[in-house]
């Protein structure tokens, strides 16, 4: 079954927090604790105990594109979605032409995501063009 995680988070977020067994006890440890601690250690700690690894991973994914892909590639490329489970992250070009370019770099594409955002489960890259208009007639 495919997921995608735009639906998966849209449906988190509506259905509320729940929280997971053992976030109670990680709670415990951090009453006891009373010296200061960092927010990266804080928020780190949070992200595995509830296991949001992969999908932080994949949501920086999106936010961080440019950086990821750098500045030539990011001005002409979008990511537009990553289908949980398969692993298909789907890349709508400015054209065509680099629809196709894009294409001949998917491995090199691939081998730099996978350094960049290594929780992201990205399997296969899927490269769209733009969006075209319809030239079929409406008949009535």
């Amino acid at each position: 079954m495919k997921r995608d995680l735009a639906k998966d988070l849209y449906k988190f977020y509506r259905s509320g927090f729940k929280k997971l067994k053992n976030s109670d006890q990680s709670n415990e440890n951090r009453e006891h604790n009373t010296d200061p601690q960092s927010i990266q250690s804080i928020l780190s700690e949070v992200i595995s105990n509830r296991n949001w690894s992969q999908g932080f991973a994949e949501g920086s994914l999106f936010s961080d594109w440019k950086t990821i892909v750098g500045d030539e590639i990011a001005e002409h490329t979008t990511p537009i979605s990553l289908v949980d489970g398969d692993g298909k992250l789907t890349i709508q070009s400015s054209s065509t032409a680099w629809s196709t370019q894009m294409r001949l770099m998917k491995n090199d594409l691939l081998k730099t995501i996978s350094t960049t955002a290594p929780g992201a489960l990205v399997e296969e890259l899927i490269f769209i063009g733009p969006n075209a208009p319809s030239w079929r007639s409406k008949r009535t």
